[in-house]
Formats: C-alpha cells, sequence, structure tokens
C-alpha cells in the first residue's frame, strides 16, 4: 500500500509526539489528543485491514467507504466532544495449537478498528521510546524472527543456561483494568485519549446473542489490544526484570518477549531458581496466574561429556524449550560446533497439517488449479515463517504430508477413483507444489540500525 501526501504529513506529525516524548522520558504527556484529526483518521482508515470480519452493527469496510469524508468527519467530531460510543465487540471462538482448547477472539466494529487504529498511532509514537530491547512483539520494524534470533545469539555466547519458560494463563481475558489505567498514567494522562481508552474497555462483549461487560480482560483481537498489552507487560516484566531483578543476579541472564510469551536465561543455576521464585509473586501481585504446566524452569547448558558414575565418559542431556513455534535445541554444525538450532513444534506442524486436511475436505470438488493455487499459498506460508536455517528436514516433512493428504482426498471427489501414486506424481508435474526451502539465517548476526 504506497503512501500519499496525507501520510507524509501524519508521518510528521508522529515524529514530533517521538522525538517530544524522547526528550523528555520522566514526563507525563497531557496534550496528545489534538493530533488526532482529519488527515489522522485518512491515514488510520489507509492502515485499517478492509477484508476483516465485520462487528456487531455488520457494516463492511466497503460500505463505510461509500461516503468516507462524511463518517470520518462525523467520527472525528463525536471523539474531540466526548460524544463517541465505542460499540461491543463481537466474539468468535478460534481453536489453539492442537485444537484442544479454544480461544476467544473480539471484533469491534470497522468504525472502532480506524479510531483504534488512530489512537494506536499516537500511543505507539510516545511508548516506542520507552519500551525496552527485549520486547519484540506488535512493535514496528520488530518481528518473532528478530526475537528468535536475538534468542539464539544471546544463548550461544553464554553457552546455554538455565531457561525459565513463563506462561501467563488467560493473560489478555485477566488483565487489571485498574492496573492498566496505572501504567498509562505514567506516561499519557491526556484526557481525550483516556476517555476513548475507557470506553473500549468498558464496552463489552456480545457472545452467543448475550452483550456482557467484563471488568478484567481486553479483547484479544482488537486493533489497541496489543499495545495496551505492550504498555502493560512493559511495566509489569520488561523494567522490573531490567532495574529490579538483573542487579541482584550474580551471573548474565537476559529476558525475550513476544507479547505475552516470554522466556528468561539466566547463567547460573542459584539466579534461575530466584527468577522462578520471584516472577510468581511479581504476577501474582497483578493478579495474573502463571500456567501450572506450561511455566516450567530446566537446564539448557551446551552439551559436552562427563564422567559418569563407573569413570567412564557419557554425553550430557542437551534437553530443548519450545518458543513462538519453534523447538530450540543443541545440535552439531557442518564444522562440527554446538550451536542452537531451530525445528517446527510438533503441535505446530500438526496444526498446520490438520488446516490442510480440512482445506482439501472441502475444496476436493473444485479445479485442480484452483486446489494447486490455494496449497501453494499455505505451503509458501508455512515455508515463510518456518523456513529457518536447519529446519529444512521439518519443511520436507511437511511438503510430504501435504502431498499426501491432497492425495488421499482427490481419491474421495468419486467411489470409482483409478487415481494410484503413480498417476498422482504425473499429476504434480503439472500441477507443482512449492518444494521447500529455507527463507532466512538466524545466525547471520543483525544488520546495524
Amino acid at each position: 500500500m504506497g503512501e500519499t501526501p496525507s501520510s507524509q504529513t501524519v508521518s510528521t506529525q508522529l515524529q514530533q509526539i517521538a522525538a517530544r516524548a524522547r526528550q523528555m522520558p520522566e514526563v507525563t504527556l497531557t496534550t496528545l489528543a489534538h493530533h488526532i484529526d482529519l488527515e489522522m483518521l485518512k491515514e488510520a482508515y489507509r492502515r485499517t485491514r478492509k477484508d476483516g470480519a465485520v462487528g456487531v452493527d455488520g457494516q463492511a469496510a466497503d460500505e463505510y467507504a461509500e461516503q468516507l469524508g462524511t463518517r470520518l468527519a462525523s467520527l472525528l467530531a463525536r471523539f474531540q466532544a466526548g460524544t463517541y460510543v465505542a460499540l461491543p465487540v463481537r466474539r468468535v471462538k478460534i481453536p489453539k495449537a492442537g485444537g484442544r482448547a479454544i480461544r476467544p477472539i473480539g471484533i469491534p466494529t470497522f468504525e472502532d478498528k480506524v479510531l483504534q487504529r488512530a489512537v494506536a498511532m499516537v500511543l505507539e509514537a510516545v511508548y516506542e521510546q520507552d519500551f525496552r530491547s527485549c520486547s519484540y512483539g506488535f512493535r514496528p520494524g520488530r518481528s518473532a524472527h528478530q526475537a528468535l534470533q536475538d534468542l539464539q545469539r544471546r544463548l550461544m555466547a553464554m553457552g546455554g543456561g538455565w531457561v525459565y519458560e513463563v506462561d501467563i494463563q488467560g493473560f489478555f481475558d485477566t488483565l487489571n483494568h485498574g492496573d492498566l489505567r496505572r501504567c498509562l498514567d505514567r506516561r499519557v494522562r491526556d484526557g481525550v485519549l483516556r476517555r476513548a481508552i475507557d470506553k473500549w474497555l468498558k464496552a463489552g462483549v456480545l457472545d452467543g446473542g448475550q452483550v456482557a461487560h467484563p471488568e478484567m480482560g481486553t479483547p484479544q483481537g482488537g486493533v489497541l489490544s496489543p499495545l495496551l498489552a505492550n504498555i502493560y507487560l512493559h511495566e509489569v516484566l520488561d523494567v522490573w526484570f531490567e532495574d529490579v531483578v538483573k542487579p541482584r543476579l550474580q551471573g548474565p541472564a537476559f529476558l525475550i518477549r513476544y507479547a505475552d510469551d516470554v522466556i528468561i536465561v539466566c547463567g547460573r543455576e542459584e539466579d534461575a531458581r530466584y527468577v522462578a521464585t520471584v516472577v510468581p509473586k511479581r504476577f501474582g501481585h497483578y493478579a495474573l496466574m502463571l500456567h501450572p504446566e506450561k511455566t516450567r524452569l530446566h537446564p539448557f547448558r551446551r552439551p559436552c561429556t562427563l564422567a559418569g558414575p563407573t569413570g567412564v565418559a557419557v554425553d550430557q542431556e542437551p534437553g530443548s524449550f519450545d518458543f513462538l513455534g519453534l523447538t530450540h535445541g543443541w545440535r552439531r554444525s557442518r564444522r562440527g560446533w554446538w550451536v542452537v538450532g531451530q525445528r517446527t513444534a510438533k503441535g505446530r506442524l500438526s496444526r498446520a497439517l490438520t488446516r490442510v486436511k480440512d482445506w482439501c475436505r472441502k475444496h476436493r470438488h473444485e479445479e485442480l488449479a484452483v486446489q494447486q493455487g490455494g496449497l501453494s499459498l499455505k505451503l509458501r506460508g508455512h515455508y515463510g515463517y518456518y523456513g529457518v536455517t536447519g529446519n529444512l528436514a521439518a519443511l520436507k516433512r511437511f511438503y510430504f504430508e501435504v502431498q499426501r493428504r491432497w492425495y488421499k482426498w482427490l481419491r474421495r471427489r468419486s467411489q470409482r477413483t483409478r487415481l494410484t501414486w503413480d498417476r498422482f506424481r504425473r499429476l504434480l508435474q503439472r500441477y507443482p507444489l512449492p518444494r521447500p526451502f529455507v527463507v532466512r539465517s538466524l545466525y547471520r548476526r543483525p544488520a546495524s540500525p
């Protein structure tokens, strides 16, 4: 999506807000809402997805665009006057990894999405000056692969350590509104912006035909929710760990956070056990619970040869852990060095194959060219995320399993099918699927800013 003159004007405004926030890191900002003008709303509309699901009002993006200028002017007037009304979000449920649990997603109305995008742009310009380098989720210019690369680089520099996997149970559903307001108070106290945020927090959720007004949580899936989550965890975890916990440790330690996915690594066992003691207390102070099974502490040292009880040399168990959809473990490089490698986590691979199976079943009667195009998109998307150095074997397995599922459901197009594996291989020559390929290397040092 190309930039417009309006985009350049808004970019200048946001740069001015960022510069002001950077120059006054300890100052609470009280005048920010005036930056949200008609040009800002137009840019927010441009950045808002047009193909998303509709909210409770049933209005799609193309309907809203029919009288765009008039609608945005009305939205701006209501926002500035304080008469803007936030409608409840429509709740839908999607399966989590493995398909055993469900994740509730809140879908705001399109107008709410536009205004939330504008408010997020202003708040982002402020808080990007405050966020720590350990935070990667839902931030401009930062990605999951950068978090993975940072994690790998630091682990190899330390020679491994003790890994503390932190899983916050139902974070988006249990986020305390009062604590969130206190976190915002430290940096932003603009009355117009804060009233709008409060309206979104209190708007309620439409689920099963009834509107509920939970006093905790922020709907996962909303435009503003990821930024509010980052602001909250910045105060609750990032600043506390860097400024309070790390100075008390005897050895090296670091934290990597992507939204509410957290990994803490300590070089010394006593430091790791201390961290595993104080982190649950810290989250408990903010009414957040850690998952008793998914939160765990375990060693992740570089493998070495130790003397066993009988004097015979034995290899130390290297261990592994999952983070951001990849299983991390020690392996030998081509030159024989121990490096931290990644492979697709079993749960993620199973979930991806289940989705492919369901897609093939639903589309098995469509033309082969259409099926080829749909499966090719899924394969390229899978390679785009999981195609990292050292994971080629898992990519090849996914590629082969996709072919098996396509073959299975093509055979079920008719009870009198004559499709054999040999004929299917000839079919693949005419309708080929993209072969596995590595997209990026996590071993390459990131370019300096």
